[in-house]
C-alpha cells in the first residue's frame, strides 16, 4: 500500500506563498518610505527656497529704501553744494568790493582827520596813483595844516605838493547886496599814493 503525505506539500506551497508576500511587502514599504523621503526632501526645499525668497525681498525692499534715503541726501548734498557755491561767489564779490574801495575808504578817512577849523573840501579825485584835492579856506595857515596833517599819514608820499592857490572874493548875500566879503582861498594840494604806481607803468 503506497501512502502520499498531501500535508507536507501544502505546507511547503503555503511557505513559498508567504515567503512571496513578504517580498512583495517589503518592496512596497521600500517605495513607499522612498516617495516619502523625496516628498519630505521636496518639501523641505521648496520651504528652504521661500524662506530665502523671503529674505531676498526683504533685502530689496530694504536696498530701494536706502537707495532713497541716499537719493534724497544726494539732492540735499546738491542743494547744499549749489549754495556753498553762491555764498563762496558772494564772499568773493565782496572781497573784491572791499579790496577796491579800501584806497578811497582810506583816503576819506584820514581827510576826515586831517581837515582844519575854517576850512572845506569841495572834490578829492583819485587817478593815476595820485590823489588832488580842492577846496576852500580862509587862511594860507588852515591849507598849510592840511597838507603836515596829511604828512603824517603812510599811506601818502612826501612830499605834498600846494600845486595852486586863489583867493576868490564872495559877494554877501541879504541886505547888503552887492558888497564884498571876506575873501576865500581856493587852493589844489597833490600827492601821490605810497606803494601804487600810475597806470602804464610797468614792473
Amino acid at each position: 500500500m503506497i501512502r502520499i503525505n498531501l500535508l507536507g506539500v501544502e505546507r511547503q506551497k503555503a511557505r513559498k506563498a508567504v515567503a512571496a508576500f513578504d517580498s512583495t511587502r517589503h518592496t512596497s514599504f521600500a517605495c513607499a518610505a522612498v516617495v516619502l523621503i523625496s516628498a519630505l526632501g521636496i518639501g523641505w526645499w521648496y520651504w528652504a527656497l521661500t524662506q530665502e525668497s523671503a529674505r531676498v525681498d526683504a533685502e530689496i525692499v530694504a536696498a530701494q529704501d536706502e537707495a532713497s534715503r541716499l537719493r534724497s541726501l544726494l539732492v540735499e548734498v546738491q542743494q547744499f553744494e549749489a549754495r556753498r557755491a553762491q555764498l563762496q561767489q558772494r564772499v568773493a564779490l565782496i572781497q573784491q568790493l572791499r579790496g577796491g574801495q579800501s584806497l578811497p575808504v582810506q583816503l576819506l578817512d584820514i581827510l576826515s582827520k586831517s581837515v582844519p577849523d575854517m576850512l572845506w573840501l569841495t572834490d578829492v579825485e583819485e587817478k593815476d596813483a595820485s590823489v588832488t584835492i580842492t577846496g576852500l579856506s580862509t587862511t594860507l595857515i588852515a591849507v598849510s595844516d592840511l597838507v603836515g596833517n596829511l604828512g603824517t599819514t603812510p599811506l601818502l608820499k612826501k612830499p605834498i605838493d600846494i600845486v595852486n592857490t586863489e583867493v576868490q572874493t564872495q559877494v554877501q548875500q541879504g541886505p547888503s547886496n552887492g558888497q564884498p566879503s571876506a575873501d576865500l582861498i581856493k587852493f589844489t594840494v597833490k600827492a601821490q599814493i605810497a606803494g601804487a604806481e600810475p597806470s602804464g607803468t610797468k614792473k
